[in-house]
């Protein structure tokens, strides 16, 4: 795997949260050009192999178009920004559940498609995004994060039918809790040697997106284990 990434360019977004950090090493780690979109300014300097483009909001049409538009040959795209929000549906204003549309649903959209211009360039990629547990196994109070990330399962669903035939495979990745500090935080007395490692997910992610994967796509992969 590392070989056959050696060299290609791939974006992650999402990369500076504890999940973007374990998926960023570990495609630096197989050789990949790992390109970051950054809603801020870029601060510090990346990593080698790293390369990061500040003041790009990913809900933002034209922001993405010209982020994707820069890029050379994109061998795959990673879609890790996101985010979570629970309240009863009572207490779940309009106002909410577009934000959880916006986080979830428009970002992995917006770059999907401009991936998909970017791959068909050149003959193909890979792209992954993600998804939640909760898509199969609803929490109690996550229906706007619930039907967010549902909508992301559709959208990966539909546009691997859609590319199908053009070397361009589209699968998501389902976690459970993620086991990172503000998880572990927020929830002092829950399971926490049961929830999926940073890790582990990305090393799933990481096949999905390389060019070892030749057969799979459309498909919405567990990465939860046994939480």
């Amino acid at each position: 795997m590392a070989q056959e990434l050696d060299g290609k360019h791939v974006v992650i977004t999402g990369g500076d949260g504890a999940l973007g950090q374990a998926v960023v090493q570990a495609f630096a780690g197989a050789g990949a050009v790992c390109h970051l979109p950054i809603h801020g300014p870029v601060e510090s300097a990346p990593a080698a192999g790293v390369h990061l483009t500040g003041g790009v909001d990913l809900t933002d049409e034209t922001a993405v178009e010209a982020f994707f538009a820069s890029l050379p040959s994109l061998a795959a795209s990673v879609h890790l920004a996101g985010g979570f929000q629970s309240n009863p549906i009572v207490e779940t204003s309009r106002a909410d559940l577009q934000q959880q549309l916006d986080i979830n649903l428009v970002t992995a959209f917006l770059c999907c498609r401009e991936a998909v211009k970017a791959m068909r360039k050149h003959g193909g990629g890979r792209i992954v995004n993600v998804g939640s547990r909760a898509v199969e196994v609803p929490g109690r109070d996550q229906v706007a994060y619930t039907i967010s990330k549902a909508a992301v399962a559709a959208l990966t669903r539909a546009l691997a039918v859609e590319v199908r035939g053009e070397g361009i495979l589209v699968n998501a990745v389902l976690p459970s809790i993620i086991d990172t500090p503000a998880n572990r935080a927020a929830m002092p007395n829950a399971q926490t040697e049961r929830w999926p490692k940073p890790a582990d997910i990305a090393r799933t992610i990481l096949w999905l997106a390389s060019p070892e994967n030749r057969l799979t796509s459309g498909a919405l992969i567990p990465v939860y284990g046994n939480a």
